[in-house]
């Protein structure tokens, strides 16, 4: 499933989320080129939530989005790099809510010596949540699921902060579905997103005038050019 960001509180939540997300300066806007070559009117980066109270409140969000979801899991998987401290930071603010569960993160490099091998915390077991920021071609999660699975343990969810919803490439061509469409159609994972494409224009909507009426005309655009349902 994708989280149902039109339900009231799914909304709210989002709104919420993509306020903060410009206010810290992870959301900006302007001229960015994109994985796949295009030219995107804004841009995503959660490394750029970069101080203690910033990672604390981004894991709420993330808390909250899951609860919401109704996703069941029996652990948190990080995919190194940016996945380990946004699993880290959620797997302590869902214990903080009563959620106590594992995690655990990998290593892009195996270690040679101490305990040796690429991946560290709990023993992958069970049914595991990728935790991630964006999806754009759904790499970092094929990866971590082959990771997840070569231990004996379940690839069963995934969640972000940002679905961008636009079409994912293949071999330098535009496809019909995008990489969460890819990541739940296909690959069978449940898919979870604090906030979508959609919930970024319903913010520059209600902020008409100015820069913010600019800046919602060429992500709509956008969208009109590259988006999918």
């Amino acid at each position: 499933m994708v989280f149902d960001s039109d339900r009231a509180d799914g909304n709210a939540i989002a709104l919420e989320f993509v306020q903060f997300a410009v206010e810290s300066g992870a959301l900006r806007f302007g001229e960015f080129k994109t994985k796949a070559g295009r030219m995107s009117p804004y841009f995503f980066n959660a490394g750029l939530f970069d101080d203690g109270a910033k990672l604390g409140r981004l894991a709420q969000f993330y808390a909250k989005a899951l609860i919401c979801s109704g996703i069941e899991f029996d652990m948190i998987f990080g995919p190194a790099y940016k996945g380990i401290p946004l699993g880290a930071a959620v797997a302590i603010e869902l214990a903080r809510l009563g959620r106590n569960v594992p995690f655990a993160y990998n290593r892009k490099e195996a270690k040679d010596h101490g305990e040796g091998g690429t991946l560290v915390g709990a023993p992958l077991k069970g049914r595991v949540l990728i935790v991630d920021d964006v999806m754009s071609a759904g790499t970092a999660v094929r990866e971590s699921i082959a990771i997840i699975r070569s231990a004996g343990a379940i690839p069963h969810a995934v969640v972000i902060a940002l679905d961008r919803q636009e079409k994912a490439t293949e071999n330098g061509v535009d496809v019909d579905h995008s990489a969460v469409q890819y990541v739940r159609n296909q690959l069978g994972l449940e898919v979870c997103a604090i906030a979508r494409l959609a919930d970024l224009l319903h913010y520059l909507s209600a902020r008409p005038g100015g820069e913010i009426a600019d800046h919602h005309a060429r992500v709509l655009a956008y969208r009109q050019r590259y988006g999918v349902e």
